[in-house]
């Protein structure tokens, strides 16, 4: 999406002059020629940018009340304030209200042209850092080379470029919003604002103001924006979609109809530009079947769905993940790393997680600060939480006290061949093909060995 940037000058000429410097540039553009038309066009749709005239003739406001009101209530939106009867105190005096930078008329169109362009560049990088901050460290890729998060990465190649809305279903912890912002990183918004909103976590009664914000007293006190307007430019993720509340669900299928919305309180429609994406794990379609979700708004969101898979259904792909959060806790926590033993892994490719890959990022963490011994000793397969461990394969757990000895050798090897091929059969999955190439056996040999053990590929019990 092109950047939108307000020109405000009470002189005619001077507008049009700036808007065609800029809408050959590839700008888009608005024009105001007082400060009221200035702060409505401001309030109706927030622009990229605004250049600002300080003289404003026969205006309620001077440019330096425009851009106190403007601060007042988007301070991340930089203003370029243009005079030709500029002093050295009022240059001041707009830098220190905010302002991004102060040009004397008359000007060089590519003066203009340059602050523009850095001032865009710094309102950008102001905006990452402050999520960054808010948001430590988020994750912005699917890790993993299994079959189906391939998939997925590959669904997201082609769907984030459309501008389609995207419902994104998956358990919870399975890494709906990292697709979310994969899609947002590789669409045409990347340089746009990412803004979600989890509809779990707020109560009725405030999802009205949050997601379209509060319209406030006429000279602009207490006026709060929404997370829509927020996201005007760029995306929107509307977490847990399923729970917001049926009353907004219809004003919301409005929003996404028009593009515009009014804010609580507010009488004027605002317009905005925004991709919605939706996140949700649970079945939609029952919530439309029981009246806790409208069907269509549904539709509205459900241009293109996108399944991401829970963590048991890619097993292969634990151990990376496992090390990948290793490292980054290793790295924030200042400490060494530690090494995954291949009995630790094991157990690890055996449990179910119900948390998916958030409880393995945890949990790797948590080992990290937590496990006793020299921090250069791996972490073994007995250092998991029982939680973890007792769902690990039974080979993990042989006791080496049994009276094994007091077996014939070929029983005693067929006891520990069976438990051995069961444990691997549980780590991929039941997955011959995969346990063949990791256990180092042709898949026809593998298969005959299974049925003269008596294993077969679904077979998750010990031996």
């Amino acid at each position: 999406m092109g950047h939108e940037i307000l020109i405000v000058d009470d002189e005619p000429d001077i507008r049009l002059l700036v808007d065609g410097i800029l809408r050959d540039e590839g700008y888009e553009t608005r024009l105001a020629g007082d400060s009221d038309s200035a702060i409505s066009a401001f309030r109706a749709r927030r622009p990229s940018l605004v250049i600002l005239d300080v003289w404003l003739q026969g205006s309620r406001l001077d440019g330096l009340g425009i851009l106190k009101a403007i601060q007042g209530e988007e301070p991340a939106v930089p203003t370029i304030m243009i005079s030709g009867h500029g002093t050295i105190e009022t240059a001041v005096a707009a830098l220190q209200h905010g302002a991004y930078d102060f040009i004397e008329k008359p000007f060089q169109s590519d003066r203009l042209l340059l602050v523009i362009r850095r001032a865009l560049e710094a309102s950008r990088l102001a905006r990452e850092n402050a999520e960054l901050r808010l948001r430590a460290g988020p994750e912005t890729t699917l890790s993993g080379d299994s079959s189906v998060i391939a998939g997925v990465r590959n669904q997201i190649e082609r769907v984030a470029p459309s501008g389609s809305r995207v419902l994104i279903s998956g358990a919870a912890g399975s890494g709906k919003e990292v697709a979310a912002r994969m899609i947002h990183a590789r669409s045409r918004r990347a340089d746009g604002p990412f803004v979600a909103l989890n509809c779990a976590t707020l109560a009725p009664n405030r999802f009205e103001e949050e997601l379209f914000g509060i319209e406030g007293m006429p000279d602009g006190s207490g006026r709060r924006t929404g997370v829509l307007e927020r996201a005007h430019g760029g995306t929107l993720l509307l977490d847990e979609v399923s729970d917001m509340p049926i009353e907004t669900q219809g004003k919301i299928v409005r929003a996404l109809q028009d593009q515009s919305f009014e804010r609580v309180g507010g009488a004027s429609r605002v317009k905005v530009d925004v991709r919605v994406l939706a996140a949700t794990n649970r079945d939609l379609q029952e919530a439309i079947a029981a009246g806790r979700f409208r069907e269509d708004l549904y539709y509205r969101l459900a241009v293109v769905p996108l399944r991401v898979p829970s963590l048991r259904e890619r097993r292969e792909d634990i151990p990376a993940l496992a090390r990948m959060f290793l490292r980054r806790a290793a790295e924030n926590a200042g400490l060494p790393l530690r090494e995954l033993s291949g009995d630790a892994i094991a157990a690890l490719q055996s449990y179910d997680w119900p948390g998916n890959a958030r409880e393995l990022r945890n949990l790797m963490e948590r080992l990290l600060i937590m496990m006793p011994g020299n921090g250069t000793d791996p972490i073994r397969a007995e250092m998991l939480p029982p939680s973890v461990g007792q769902g690990a394969p039974a080979l993990l757990k042989f006791d080496p006290a049994a009276d094994v000895m007091g077996l014939p050798l070929r029983e005693a090897r067929d006891l520990f061949e069976t438990q051995y091929l069961q444990a691997q059969l549980l780590r991929f999955g039941g997955n011959i093909s995969r346990t063949a190439g990791f256990v180092g056996m042709e898949r026809s040999a593998l298969h005959r060995k299974l049925k003269q053990l008596g294993v077969t590929s679904d077979d998750r019990g010990g031996g």
